[in-house]
């Protein structure tokens, strides 16, 4: 961002929530003003201007390193995080005080209207110290949700698991099972011994394939170096393989040449391999078990709205039409658009890309996030006629750096031969 453009950015930020925190401290003052200690009531007031400012500043002056080689790194995305979260509890806490405002100046009104201007009373009441308590007791909701987010929420893996039938699977493939991790996105980690915890759990899923379905970094191949070889330790009998994700080409930071850029997107190739991953460009590979074969297809990017690299024409090139079909492809979209209704029956395609939105409810029923907006299929199994779409929600972060609700995911998926009407029930 230029520096006209940044110092703009700067100002407006700064005045609104210059604005919220005025209004916040004359809420907190209300409840405050009757308290016996002048002391604790200065710590709550000023203690909290200094800290909700302050996470205003630090956010603000790490901005302009958003897009610079470097990009966001873990420290900025904290920041970013906690002033997304003070942003959100001062604006709830705002609502709830201004609802109380307006009550307060249409009685105010009503009790003019019978007053006697002669006897000098105040006609609008004073705001009531019980609308700041509730205000605090709401706006302490979100609070402690994203502060779960930040400090627990990131690194709370589950396991989710899928069971597919499939009419024309190879009989030697029943049973045979599948671990995918996705969107990685290890240059938002602050945790070495969290991230492992989670390696280790999808280590003892025990699968017979590890497939990894992009975003490895945020953009640059040296944030994967530090946790090369605990990447390297999931293994499965028949190898594991890994694809493109858009993130991963380098393309929202600046690079001071066109040969770095290249260089950097080189550099991340090795490191998949320097994970023992083989990474798919548009290619097939043969899996072959019990002497009956089944094809791992892999494509570079491909999604509506971002990179379209991906040559699934390429990628299928070799491949037997009757084959049963598993397609790496990062982006829903891909599957949406083309690979759904593509005249290769491709069986199951399995992509990331949404993380979810890293935020939503999956619970007692209720499924919702606000990237379904955004992404007809957002996370976990789609189907069209015979043909599957999982979507893993993501093993790490970007951004904001934390989850709540969309927890970081390990998928695991089991093959078995038989009616599809076994599986999940049709969408589209």
């Amino acid at each position: 961002m230029h520096n006209g453009g940044f110092i703009k950015v700067f100002l407006i930020i700064a005045a609104i929530t210059l604005l919220m925190d005025w209004y916040v401290y004359h809420g907190l003052r209300t409840l405050t003003l009757d308290w016996s200690s002048k002391r604790w009531q200065g710590i709550v007031l000023y203690g909290y201007l200094i800290i909700s400012v302050g996470v205003t500043v630090l956010f603000i002056s790490g901005f302009g390193s958003f897009s610079t080689a470097q990009g966001m790194r873990p420290f900025h995305e904290y920041m970013l995080s906690l002033f997304i979260s003070f942003f959100v509890t001062k604006l709830i806490f705002i609502l709830v005080l201004f609802l109380g405002d307006i009550a307060r100046f249409f009685v105010g009104i009503f009790n003019h209207i019978g007053t006697n201007k002669n006897t000098g009373e105040r006609y609008f009441p004073s705001r009531r110290k019980f609308i700041s308590e509730l205000a605090v007791i709401i706006a302490a909701i979100p609070f402690s949700g994203f502060m779960y987010a930040i400090l627990r929420g990131k690194y709370h893996y589950k396991v989710h698991r899928e069971t597919l039938y499939f009419a024309d699977l190879p009989q030697a493939f029943d049973g045979f099972t599948i671990t995918q991790l996705s969107d990685i996105h290890s240059g938002s980690f602050d945790s070495a011994e969290a991230v492992q915890r989670g390696i280790n759990l999808a280590q003892s899923q025990k699968s017979d394939l590890f497939v990894f379905t992009g975003d490895l970094v945020n953009n640059a191949a040296f944030e994967i170096e530090p946790y090369i070889e605990r990447f390297r330790q999931l293994k499965s009998p028949f190898g594991q393989f890994s694809i493109l994700g858009n993130h991963d080409y380098g393309d929202y930071i600046h690079w001071d040449s066109e040969a770095e850029k290249a260089a950097n997107l080189q550099q991340l190739k090795a490191n998949h391999w320097a994970m023992d991953y083989k990474l798919m460009l548009d290619e097939n590979v043969t899996l072959e078990k019990g002497g009956e074969k089944i094809s791992l297809i892999g494509v570079q990017n491909w999604g509506h709205g971002f990179k379209k690299v991906g040559d699934l024409e390429k990628a299928l090139q070799g491949v037997d039409p009757k084959a049963f079909k598993i397609l790496l492809s990062h982006d829903p979209t891909h599957w949406e658009e083309i690979v759904k209704t593509h005249p290769a029956n491709i069986h199951l395609t399995l992509s990331g890309h949404t993380h979810g939105a890293q935020f939503g409810i999956e619970a007692a029923g209720l499924r919702w996030s606000p990237v379904q907006y955004r992404y007809k299929h957002w996370g976990g199994l789609a189907k069209f006629h015979n043909r599957y779409l999982y979507i893993n929600r993501g093993f790490g972060f970007l951004a904001f750096s934390g989850r709540l609700g969309i927890w970081p995911e390990i998928t695991v998926i089991t093959l078995k031969r038989g009616s599809s009407l076994k599986s999940s029930p049709e969408t589209v």
